[in-house]
């Protein structure tokens, strides 16, 4: 594998604290994300499970003996081992064995049935999940407004994003995935309309060997691109299925979405809870989204041009757009990302808290003209809070796909995301 044009990643340097401290690290995430190309980078050897020369060899040596799978320079990486299950208690036992850090690296595009290991894997290995690329990977971020120096404390900012609305259109529809980064426009487009049909027709039967009726399937992702950033309910995206397939259950549709998880196409954003001034209800209802928006525009079939002459479902597409790069600047802060909304209508797209408390809440708004009223909002949330119970927001932020980073008067900032990094 070549090395020399490895484009880094935020997850790089959680890869290697993981090594330092565990025997074992297990990248989990989407297919073509780019889990293989950033565990061969720092790895020494390497087993492809996939290579289709020895495939079928090397899951017979892992039924009888796969501790001769593991022989090699350390740390080795172990490619797609859910191919051949036993290797994961295989590299549990040789850890212990060792009794060193830095001896494997496994990847997976897929999370095996709960009953395919006999051991969970605690103390001897560290879970890395990696997404698609955020844009300051794909180095159309500049980078100028760090996530972490803002929950430091340093909130005077400043930067220009050299991102169009076009730009952020054709960002959308081309995705993240590192192999669409920096093709011609024509092939980097094609590149998520190919992974809809592999997960349609290919890859949601293989994770649990059931086969999935492609059309319901498809059915199922549509339903989820229309519903892109939202709480949609289950009734919703049942109606949605069935107004073309009549003949579908609940039980069905919910068994279609789990496979969708355990490939790593759909995560879902949960609620936030916080700790509130008034006894105000809280939507619990987690909101869709794909791991990265190009999914949706691909399963809808839909370009740049028909992202730009739409421009209500242009800000869905923008809101998932920003949910994948803030989930991969707060994992690297180790934060998570939630939504809020009360039963006021009250709402912050994007909440993000620390491990250790700290956090910060977001409005995402296309455009410029909306800014004003996502502070207000931003604003009362705020005063909402117990601040006697939980710390005081290290931020208020309107993510924006405009040009230009600042602090406005009330203490809100303003941040293209084409400005942000983690």
């Amino acid at each position: 594998m070549d090395k020399s044009n490895y484009l880094p990643r935020v997850c790089d340097l959680e890869l290697q604290e993981a090594l330092a401290i565990m025997g074992a690290v297990l990248i989990e995430g989407a297919k073509w994300c780019g889990k293989t190309s950033t565990a061969a980078h720092i790895a020494k050897s390497t087993l492809f499970m996939q290579d289709p020369d020895n495939a079928r060899s090397y899951r017979q040596i892992a039924d009888t003996k796969p501790s001769l799978l593991l022989k090699g320079e350390v740390p080795r990486l172990l490619d797609e081992w859910q191919m051949a299950p036993t290797l994961w208690d295989a590299v549990r036992f040789e850890v212990d064995k060792r009794g060193l850090t830095g001896q494997f690296i496994l990847t997976g595009s897929a999370v095996p049935a709960d009953n395919v290991t006999a051991h969970t894997g605690t103390g001897r290995f560290a879970r890395v999940l990696m997404r698609p690329m955020s844009l300051y990977e794909s180095n159309e971020s500049n980078g100028t407004v760090s996530l972490s120096d803002l929950f430091n404390g340093n909130r005077e900012i400043e930067g220009i994003s050299d991102l169009s609305i076009e730009q952020l259109a054709f960002a959308v529809c081309r995705g993240g995935f590192p192999a669409s980064v920096g093709k011609p426009d024509r092939a980097a487009l094609r590149m998520s309309v190919d992974y809809v049909e592999a997960i349609i027709n290919q890859d949601i039967s293989q994770v649990d060997g059931v086969e999935k009726n492609p059309n319901r399937v498809r059915l199922l992702l549509r339903s989820l691109a229309r519903n892109i950033a939202t709480m949609a309910s289950t009734q919703t995206i049942l109606n949605d299925v069935e107004a073309t397939e009549t003949s579908i259950s609940d039980k069905t549709v919910s068994s279609y979405y789990n496979a969708l998880r355990r490939i790593f196409v759909v995560e879902p954003m949960p609620a936030w809870s916080p700790s509130l001034r008034s006894k105000t209800a809280i939507r619990t209802s987690s909101k869709h989204h794909f791991v990265d928006p190009s999914i949706a525009a691909a399963v809808m079939r839909i370009n740049p041009d028909a992202v730009l002459r739409d421009f209500e479902y242009f800000g869905l597409l923008f809101e998932a757009l920003c949910a994948r790069d803030m989930r991969v600047y707060a994992q690297r802060n180790d934060g998570e990302v939630f939504h809020y909304r009360d039963k006021s209508g009250l709402e912050a797209d994007l909440l993000v808290q620390l491990r250790d408390g700290r956090w910060g809440a977001v409005e995402v708004k296309l455009g410029n003209k909306q800014i004003e009223e996502a502070a207000g909002n931003l604003l009362k949330l705020k005063e909402k809070i117990d601040t006697d119970k939980m710390r005081d927001p290290s931020f208020l932020m309107v993510l924006t796909g405009g040009r230009f980073a600042y602090r406005r008067k009330d203490g809100v900032l303003a941040v293209p995301i084409g400005c942000l990094k983690y």
